[in-house]
């Protein structure tokens, strides 16, 4: 079923064997030559054929980001792995090996066929991620659970599937079986699933299959709620102010504060607490509604900005690529009346004036380049100063309402106080509630435990308000540094960028009239 190294001796894949293979594989003769000599660039490879080349174990095949097809089969590999950056990969063969597990798959999105033929493979899992394949062999392997074959169910572009040889398909309804959850199925085993097959399968699993379809539409909504749900937490972190949508700091700032909990029987604290809990949480839904409105206002900024850069970009790329044009006319026109000058005098003139006439070219480029870094210069400081603006806007609104809640805070804390000192006098009377535990009347025996233990629980809440506070200003601000520092460097990037372009253009048009010059020689 699979191979056994024998007297081979097993090899690992390393940059000599690759740099073989993608000669052998590559152009040969003269086009042969030329890519050796220029030296061959792994990134750009399409094709590899690694089959028969008693491998162990895959490696380097990182630099391969642009590999469409390949193929290692009939090696001894064990493991699959080292796939990570073929992303691209929409072909690949394992066949004729030794693995035991489906793996290592997960970054090839974009996998159509996988060849897994007589390995030693138990079970159909990990797969998640290729949901564009079309033919799937798993032939000749260790599959002993027919219900596994339900798996590909997930895989609606699955039209060709290979199975025989293992020992699922002695079972009796295995045909059957296979048509009826897979319904999409056009092949199995090389052979067309013909539609009385399917019709005749569908009929017998019908209560089967719609268990099955129901399981799995809750499966669905369970996933699409969750991904809902982890969309709308991302927009409120995209907006800082994730978890002040409802009682998350009130919460949290008792959490951390056992002290309070001794606390909460004594008259009148509960409905206090109760007060609090709901001015609190009004506060912290003013921060999350702002905080949702002026990430909408952040973002339609944003949007304008980048709309304008795109626009005005184009703009100056469409007419320097006019200026280009205009000159590749002339050139044209220029080297046909060249070639019929006889005279030097006059050549030497026309030469001299074409010479002239590049770097008039060139000057022209170069200053619509200035004008486009001046024009981005000022939309870019435009922007700055206007987001600049609706952050502080933001954050000085945002301080404001966080300044309430510490005053709310203060207000909650010296009603406790007096209720607190109120009960220190009747234990110290002897006057305590019936209802008091032990463990509280022992707190409010010694005043100054008590009075310590305010003092933390207080110190406790204004250190959650100020640590959500001071979280929101922080990632808001580094936000704003991050999104202009990014924009800058961008416009640097396209600014070297043109300047070296426009450079080889004028490289190009002196090359192509030295090469005009030596053919007239």
């Amino acid at each position: 079923m699979s191979r056994r190294y024998g007297k081979v001796e097993p090899s690992v894949v390393d940059e000599e064997m690759l740099q073989k293979a993608v000669e052998e594989q590559g152009p040969q003769e003269q086009a042969g030559r030329i890519a050796k000599e220029e030296g061959i660039r792994f990134n750009e490879v399409l094709q590899l054929r690694l089959a028969y080349r008693d491998i162990l174990k895959i490696d380097h095949l990182w630099e391969f980001t642009s590999l469409t097809k390949l193929e290692l089969n009939n090696n001894i590999i064990k493991k699959i792995e080292g796939l990570d950056r073929l992303t691209n990969l929409t072909w690949l063969n394992l066949s004729f090996n030794n693995i035991e597990k489906i793996e290592g798959l997960e970054s090839l999105v974009k996998l159509e066929v996988l060849n897994l033929y007589n390995n030693r493979i138990s079970v159909i899992e990990n797969m998640e991620n290729l949901e564009k394949l079309t033919f799937f062999s798993i032939a000749n392997n260790l599959l002993g659970q027919l219900d596994n074959v339900i798996y590909l169910r997930k895989f609606k572009n699955l039209h060709t599937l290979n199975l025989y040889g293992n020992t699922i398909c002695k079972e009796e309804n295995y045909k059957c079986f296979i048509a009826a959850y897979l319904k999409d199925l056009m092949y199995l085993d090389y052979r067309l699933l013909d539609e009385q097959t399917k019709n005749q399968a569908s009929a017998k699993y019908q209560y089967a299959i719609e268990e099955v379809r129901r399981i799995e539409f809750q499966e669905q909504q369970a996933v699409e709620t969750s991904q809902s749900q982890e969309a709308e937490l991302q927009l409120h972190r995209d907006a800082f102010v994730e978890f002040l949508n409802g009682s998350y700091l009130f919460d949290s700032m008792f959490t951390v504060d056992p002290e309070a909990e001794k606390l909460h029987c004594l008259p009148g604290v509960a409905d206090l607490l109760q007060t609090f809990e709901h001015q609190l949480v009004e506060l912290c839904v003013q921060v999350f509604e702002i905080g949702l409105d002026e990430h909408k206002l952040r973002e339609t900024e944003v949007k304008c900005f980048l709309s304008g850069e795109k626009e005005a970009v184009a703009d100056n790329q469409q007419r320097a690529a006019q200026m280009v044009a205009n000159f590749e006319q002339h050139r044209r026109k220029w080297i046909v009346e060249t070639r019929q000058v006889s005279d030097t005098n006059l050549l030497d003139v026309k030469l001299s004036h074409y010479s002239n006439e590049i770097d008039q070219l060139c000057n022209s480029l170069m200053a619509l380049e200035i004008q486009m870094v001046i024009q981005l210069e000022d939309i870019i400081k435009d922007f700055e100063m206007n987001i600049s603006d609706m952050v502080g806007n933001f954050i000085e609104t945002v301080q404001g309402i966080f300044a309430q809640c510490r005053d709310l805070e203060n207000s909650h804390h010296e009603k406790l106080r007096e209720i607190a000192v109120a009960t220190l006098e009747k234990v110290a009377k002897n006057e305590s509630e019936e209802d008091m535990t032990d463990e509280v009347r022992m707190l409010f025996s010694d005043k100054d435990l008590v009075m310590n233990a305010l003092a933390a629980s207080h110190d406790t809440h204004l250190l959650k308000i100020n640590n959500r506070e001071n979280q929101l200003v922080t990632r808001v601000n580094a936000w704003k540094a991050v999104l202009i520092k990014g924009i800058q460097d961008k416009e640097m990037k396209r600014h070297r960028k043109r300047i070296s372009e426009i450079h080889n253009y004028m490289d190009y048009l002196r090359e192509q009239l030295d090469d005009f010059l030596f053919s007239k020689a």
